[in-house]
């Protein structure tokens, strides 16, 4: 295993221990917020996320949730870059997670653009683990669009 391999497995490892924003919180009074709830039906995991939006910007990212060490750690990092982050940019991010993911290892992350969330580029070498890996990134586009005023998902 290469140096910079082993370096996202630790990262990973981090945010599966930390799980930046773990804990449903309730939205603050009069904030525009979004929730979705998404189930791996392939291996069980599951997530919660909770989005508030002030304006533009991204206030605040929370969720609950139960799985694999990737998919929690991904939750994690998620919440991590998307916390404060511009609309236009978060849809940005999201795009370019799911670009790797879907790339069976063919393609690099762009760390300046994904952050820790970069360390999952590995993850798509293995087609079962992308769903994991994707599950929160997928729950947030829906939480943003159901605080647009869409249906929650």
């Amino acid at each position: 295993m290469s140096d910079l391999e082993q370096l996202y497995q630790q990262i990973i490892l981090d945010h599966a221990k930390r799980r930046v924003g773990d804990g449903l919180r309730e939205a603050g009074p009069g904030m525009p917020w979004g929730e979705s709830h998404q189930h791996n039906p392939v291996c069980g995991d599951q997530i919660r996320l909770r989005v508030e939006t002030d304006g533009e910007r991204v206030a605040a990212v929370s969720w609950e949730g139960a799985g694999c060490s990737i998919s929690m750690a991904s939750a994690s990092a998620f919440t991590e870059l998307a916390t404060g982050a511009d609309r236009r940019e978060l849809a940005a991010m999201i795009e370019e997670f799911r670009e790797v993911m879907r790339s069976r290892g063919t393609r690099e992350a762009d760390e300046e653009i994904l952050g820790d969330a970069a360390a999952f580029a590995g993850v798509s070498r293995f087609p079962a683990r992308v769903k994991c890996a994707m599950l929160a990134w997928v729950a947030a586009e829906q939480a943003l669009l159901a605080a647009d005023g869409g249906a929650p998902a």
